[in-house]
């Protein structure tokens, strides 16, 4: 009968001697990505990108170039590696990150602060990276697809209140420091009338436990209630104690603490163009911030850009349209007017006739212009159907208003931006659909193929250095899909 070995593949025996190349040089081959990342950051100045110990000090114990630090974390970022201990464990067993380094091998703080203390720089370098992929004609710089998404802050639920909450849970403090009052004046009635329970081993340790119980319950109530006289004081809606930058937003159907991540993503090869971190819940207000600071970086004089209703703002898409911005975002829904409204005679169903400066209502009504006035904040311009006609009409009190003084329409002094807007969009349909194509695809390469559902470090400026990061990480893979390493050192040569 054979040997169970007998029908499997052998390895070589330990003692056994045999060749091996003679450097490490020969284990990476020409088209390596860590070859094309040793000879980006060894182009770099990094005095002027801003890194910390860019200039080698002349006292003291030498520290590690920036260039290799940097290196290493665009190895891991490539290699979806982002904990600085287990990049310090590739530097002494991964032969890439050997070759990369030459050996050296820095331990997990030394990488970690390398991440922390240069977000500014990290910043910078995103930048110049998009530069140097903008010159070799990566980016279409015809449009670009803006969207936010949420990443899970180093805050648990547990360390996050608004006012709100905190007062609720300084109620349910109180109502654990009765019972446990309550329990221990019960305990001291029991012990007055029964002496073999008063000196019982067991009723002491139980009433010692009640009474440590207590004492922790009210430091914590006492920590609390000045946790909640202090956001008082402060006008804070609320507070997170691990990472105080942090907000609580809505993630997957859950609250949690969080930062808002903005990216706009070049639609020519679902390249980041820029990105923007935010403790803002709402994507609101940050469309005109994120496109204009897209189209400064490609340099182009206009560019069209795509997003959903989640940024619908009259300023915002006005903003846009003044800095060269041309903006495709979903409309929302425009108001009712009134109670028992059907879909058929909302606002945005009736027609605006330029010419005359009236409004038609789906039924074939006239509204005209009333008066001026203002409305959250915006100057706008009032129209009304005449009372006793909006009332004869036989969709009153039932498809359209039911306010007894007829249908009013509020037109925002610049809504021709809007308008303009909507006859876009109607000419080009498509438009939306591409945007979910390269954004949203995007986001979730980011998030799962990199491993960025979450943050490790803390405070807004480290948040911004980590994303930065993560997102250079994301384009590099991006180029050396497209290009190759070989290809892109070649255009660094001819740089």
């Amino acid at each position: 009968m054979n040997n169970e070995t007998d029908s499997y593949v052998e390895g070589l025996s330990r003692s056994q001697t045999f060749l091996l190349p003679k450097t490490i040089e020969e284990y990476i081959q020409a088209d390596n990505p860590v070859r094309f990342i040793d000879a980006y950051v060894n182009t770099l100045d990094m005095e002027k990108l801003g890194f910390t110990h860019s200039t080698p000090q002349e006292l003291g114990r030498p520290s590690y170039n920036p260039k290799d630090l940097c290196k290493l974390y665009l190895y891991g970022g490539l290699n979806h590696i982002r904990s600085s201990r287990k990049l310090e464990r590739e530097c002494k067993t991964n032969l890439e990150a050997m070759w990369l380094l030459k050996g050296l091998t820095p331990d997990f703080k030394t990488i970690a602060d390398f991440r922390k203390d240069n977000p500014s720089a990290i910043g910078a370098l995103f930048r110049e990276f998009v530069s140097f992929l903008k010159d070799l004609s990566l980016y279409g710089a015809q449009q670009v697809a803006i969207d936010g998404t949420k990443l899970r802050a180093v805050n648990s639920n547990d360390k996050a209140f608004t006012q709100r909450a905190l007062a609720k849970r300084i109620k349910v403090m109180e109502k654990s420091v009765k019972h446990y009052l309550e329990e221990l004046d019960a305990q001291d009635k029991r012990e007055a009338t029964d002496e073999q329970q008063a000196s019982s081993e067991v009723g002491k340790d139980v009433k010692a436990f009640e009474v440590d119980k207590l004492a922790t319950l009210l430091e914590k109530k006492e920590k609390a209630e000045q946790l909640l006289s202090k956001m008082e004081q402060n006008g804070q809606k609320e507070v997170a104690l691990t990472d105080p930058d942090c907000r609580q937003m809505k993630n997957h159907g859950r609250v949690e603490s969080c930062y808002n991540m903005q990216a706009a993503v070049d639609s020519k090869n679902h390249l980041i163009v820029n990105y923007l971190v935010t403790n803002e819940a709402s994507d609101l207000n940050q469309l005109s911030s994120v496109a204009i600071s897209a189209k400064e970086t490609l340099g182009v004089e206009q560019i069209d850009c795509t997003s959903d209703k989640g940024y619908f703002d009259f300023m915002q898409i006005k903003r846009c349209v003044d800095n060269g911005v041309i903006p495709y975002v979903a409309v929302k829904r425009s108001g009712s007017g009134g109670s028992i409204v059907s879909p058929e005679f909302r606002a945005d169903k009736f027609r605006y006739e330029k010419d005359t400066d009236v409004y038609v209502c789906p039924a074939g009504q006239r509204l005209y212009f009333q008066c001026s006035a203002s409305r959250d904040g915006m100057d706008s311009r009032v129209y009304k159907c005449p009372k006793d006609i909006c009332r004869s009409c036989h969709f009153f009190m039932t498809k359209c208003t039911s306010n007894k003084y007829g249908r009013t329409i509020w037109r925002w002094a610049h809504e021709d931006v809007i308008d303009d807007m909507r006859k876009r969009m109607g000419a080009h349909p498509e438009v939306m659909d591409e945007r979910k194509k390269v954004v949203e695809h995007t986001f979730g390469t980011v998030k799962r193929a990199f491993g960025a559902p979450f943050l490790l470090l803390k405070g807004i400026r480290k948040v911004i250095g980590e994303v930065g990061l993560l997102l250079l990480s994301y384009n590099l893979r991006r180029a050396l899909n497209i290009l190759g390493a070989e290809v892109l050192i070649g255009a660094l040569v001819r740089k």
